[in-house]
């Protein structure tokens, strides 16, 4: 795969070098500094930690459907090195809170029916993979081996398996909710019947986007550690959401907050699928903790994910069923959009309907329909469960309505570009209200987007004029080729809030900290970037850290596309707090105007002047020394030992200020009015076989708006990655279930996922830039672009080699093959 993107920002500085403490570091494309540490092996991911501990395995549910009439444990009790077996019984033992469903975590007002499941089976398993019994032995062979001692029975339930068979209602997932119906969304405006009534054209399409999952190389993981002196609990998890896991263990455990510590070490890989807190292990390995350390057995107990365990017991996503129905004009105006809905939430809903939501408001993408009108329904399937995974609804949101713009450009014979380009919101009428409600419980109104600047860019950096041209050389020597467009919008960054602690040592070393995790992201170099400049020191001295919650106890987490939007403006603010106060005690200890102040090259000094310059100029970490309140007593050998230069020797001592507070350091917190909405446009030129129907992606381009990037070269990552991952929803990734709701592909032999020969031949990139002016910095987010309209865009394009429709996603060469055969049994009849 080669890799190309004209540049529109400033080329990268030769070497791995950081730019010089005096340059603007926002906007480089500087070298990730977390990269070397994690590339030579010196990362700490949650199975690196706890060698001492006692091992964890699950008996879990080998059916979809069952009610347990038994549980016998007492072979395995006999096992030598086991030293504790839990069951549900023991949770209700222990206390209430223990033996409660686990908890459901955005309520919403069109959940009719939520279900959830318990840390441990009580008496009905839902799906296979649901956990019945732990274990906790010396390790994780006398562990499995006592799992595979313990006898459980069961009573066979019919299983209800797919959105087909769940809507048809002949048999209940859950016996109170007969319907098997989650949730029930509507929404929309304008009138829709009476447009499609009027319209002068209308089609319906049916779509279907298949089941797939996320597959972070490193699974889940909990290592727990009990205190017994201090009746503490520190806990470290895989996962995206650190503090919401401590809030949710202190709540299940009825410990207090400030008892209670989770720190996400270096994570493998989320993608969503670790957003879930608690999930059912996180419970059960800090309560065995907690309850072994007490008896004085082991204070330390750890699990860790196996592959299989992921495949059926953590969270998958996509699975939908779409009806679209669109009404238009001879322009390909579209007057009427009119979406039903029906998707699979797996057992149970423990994470709401952010899915759901995402798909049925990021559906209208970048463009502006007359009216519109939204019919959802969220179904309960005896399968795992279903919670975001990158992109979280909005590639079936955009599947529904891409396919549906090329299907109004094909039934009126004109260029899928023009019909797009006639309904697009125009960036006079941003911000644009949709009068709807987002996912985030705020107004849907899109704060700035040049839709049209991005599909120009696009016809350019695909050749869209040439393609033509091409198409007609590729047919003359036997290949198949097409191409295919995609457009969408996503909201980034929503909130509440994220919050960030920036403290300047008294060495002028900075550290920052941030309760936001990291999964790969780039963080620690980002954040840094944005401290760096706003201190005025050089990135290497920024330390920054996330996702512990002994250095920073709120936050929200690490999903939706709003890390930089969130966290990136927390640290601006918190920086920029410091800086406030640096110029400030500066000021008093050089007789100058704090106005007439700034912070460059490690030292506060007099603009104009060089850092270091006697008279108008301390360094940081002088800076940081006075504004201990208490002060210091300055003679030569304390100066020495502070680090006082010989030009801070006559420089006035600040008096202390009333309220102030000792440190160079503040906590800043930010919270958006509204989510910023990022967009994009993607081609893609493919190529199908004749013979076998692989289809083979010869080039793919993306273009990007994100507003104003911190790192380009992080973002382009992003980019990229999320493109590997839409290509493999596209082309590869599906979880199949058999009627017994049994999974037949639950290892890495039999669901594919691309490798890098199958990436797109030629990978593209550019980037439009419309700054949002809902944050300080201007930012939107980036981390989901690159997969949100591959599967539509790849359609298209399949579509556009064949000459057949594809209205279902993923599709293999065998599908292909299959959908040859009928296209041309089809035309046959027809011919006939």
């Amino acid at each position: 795969m080669s890799v190309t993107k004209p540049r529109t920002e400033p080329a990268p500085t030769k070497g791995a070098d950081a730019p010089a403490a005096s340059e603007k570091l926002f906007g480089k494309p500087i070298p990730r500094t977390e990269d070397a540490r994690l590339l030579s092996g010196n990362g700490r991911y949650l199975d690196d930690l706890g060698h001492n501990a006692l091992i964890a395995a699950f008996v879990r549910s080998p059916h979809a459907h069952a009610r347990i009439t038994g549980i016998d444990i007492d072979a395995a009790l006999d096992l030598p090195g086991v030293h504790a077996i839990y069951t549900y019984d023991d949770l209700v033992d222990d206390s209430p809170e223990m033996a409660e469903n686990l908890p459901l975590l955005i309520p919403h007002p069109a959940i009719t029916a939520p279900r959830n499941g318990y840390p441990l089976a009580k008496d009905e398993v839902n799906h296979v993979g649901e956990a019945i019994a732990m274990v906790v032995a010396d390790n994780r062979y006398i562990a499995e081996d006592a799992c595979a001692k313990i006898g459980v029975t069961y009573e066979m339930l019919p299983p209800v398996v797919g959105i087909d068979v769940a809507r048809q209602a002949d048999n209940a997932v859950h016996a109170d909710v007969p319907d098997n119906v989650a949730a029930h969304l509507q929404h929309g405006f304008g009138d829709v019947d009476a447009e499609l009534a009027n319209a002068p054209h209308r089609l319906t399409l049916n779509l279907e986007i298949e089941r797939s999952a996320s597959m972070p190389m490193e699974g889940k993981g909990v290592y727990a550690r009990w205190d017994t002196d201090e009746q503490a609990l520190t806990f470290w998890t895989s996962t995206q959401t650190s503090t919401s896991a401590r809030a949710a263990i202190a709540a299940r455990l009825k410990m207090a907050h400030n008892k209670v510590h989770c720190i996400a070490p270096d994570v493998g890989g989320g993608f969503g699928v670790k957003i879930v807190h608690p999930w059912p292990e996180e419970v059960m390995v800090t309560w065995a903790a907690r309850r072994l350390g007490t008896a004085g057995i082991s204070s330390e107990v750890k699990w860790v994910e196996d592959r299989r365990e992921h495949f059926v017991s953590s969270a998958h996503e996509r699975g939908q069923i779409q009806e679209v129905t669109v009404g238009f004009d001879d322009d390909g105006t579209l007057l009427a959009f009119d979406f039903t809905f029906w998707h699979d939430n797996g057992a149970y809903l423990p994470y709401g309907i952010i899915v759901m939501l995402n798909t049925s408001t990021q559906v209208l993408g970048p463009y502006k329909p007359k009216s519109f009108r939204v019919d959802a329904y969220s179904l309960y399937t005896n399968t795992v469960i279903v919670t975001p995974y990158r992109g979280a609804g909005r590639p079936q949101a955009v599947f529904a309505m891409e396919r549906a713009m090329d299907a109004i450009a094909k039934y009126l014979g004109k260029d899928v570009i023009e019909v797009r380009e006639h309904n697009f919101i125009r960036p006079e009428e941003m911000p644009y209200d949709f009068h709807l409600t987002f996912q985030d419980g705020r107004p849907l109104i899109y704060d700035t987007g040049n839709y049209q600047a991005g599909i120009d860019k696009l016809k350019k950096l695909i050749d869209w004029d040439g393609f033509a041209e091409y198409k007609k050389q590729a047919k003359a020597e036997g290949r198949a080729v097409g191409i295919g467009i995609g457009a969408y919008v996503e909201g980034t960054g929503p909130g509440p809030y994220e919050g960030a602690h920036v403290l300047v040592e008294t060495s002028g070393k900075v550290k920052a900290a941030t309760g936001l995790t990291t999964q790969g992201q780039g963080h620690q170099t980002a954040f840094a970037q944005i401290v760096a400049d706003d201190l005025g020191v050089p990135v290497t001295d920024v330390e920054i850290v996330t996702g512990d919650t002994r250095r920073f106890g709120y936050a929200v987490g690490t999903f939706a596309s709003r890390g930089a939007v969130m966290s990136g403006s927390a640290f601006h603010v918190a920086a920029q707090m410091v800086a406030e106060k640096a110029r400030t005690i500066a000021g008093e200890a050089l007789n100058l105007d704090p106005a007439e102040l700034e912070l460059r090259g490690g030292h506060v000094c007099k603009i104009g002047t060089l850092p270091g310059a006697e008279g108008t100029s301390i360094s940081l970490g002088v800076v940081a020394v006075l504004s201990n309140p208490l002060r210091y007593a300055f003679d030569d050998a304390s100066r020495q030992a502070t680090g006082f230069a010989k030009a801070d020797t006559d420089m006035t001592i600040p008096p202390v200020r009333e309220g102030e507070q000792p440190g160079l350091e503040a906590t800043g917190y930010y919270s958006p009015p509204t989510s910023t909405f990022a967009s994009g446009v993607h081609a893609a030129i493919v190529e199908t076989d004749p013979v076998t129907a692989e289809i083979h992606v010869r080039r793919y381009a993306v273009i990007h708006d994100c507003g104003n990037v911190i790192n380009p070269r992080i973002v382009e990552g992003q980019v990229m990655g999320a493109v590997a991952q839409g290509v493999g929803g596209a082309l590869y990734e599906k979880i199949v279930y058999d009627e017994h709701g049994q999974m037949l592909n639950a290892s890495y032999m039999d669901f594919l996922m691309p490798f890098v020969t199958e990436m797109p031949d030629s990978l593209e990139m550019d980037h439009t830039v419309t700054p949002s002016g809902l944050n300080p910095l201007g930012m939107k987010g980036a981390g989901e672009a690159g997969v949100i309209p591959t599967s539509a865009v790849i359609a298209a394009a399949i579509e556009d080699a064949e000459g057949i429709p594809i209205t279902s996603m993923p599709i293999s060469p065998s599908e292909l093959f299959e959908l040859r055969l009928a296209h041309a049994s089809s035309q046959s009849k027809e011919n006939e």
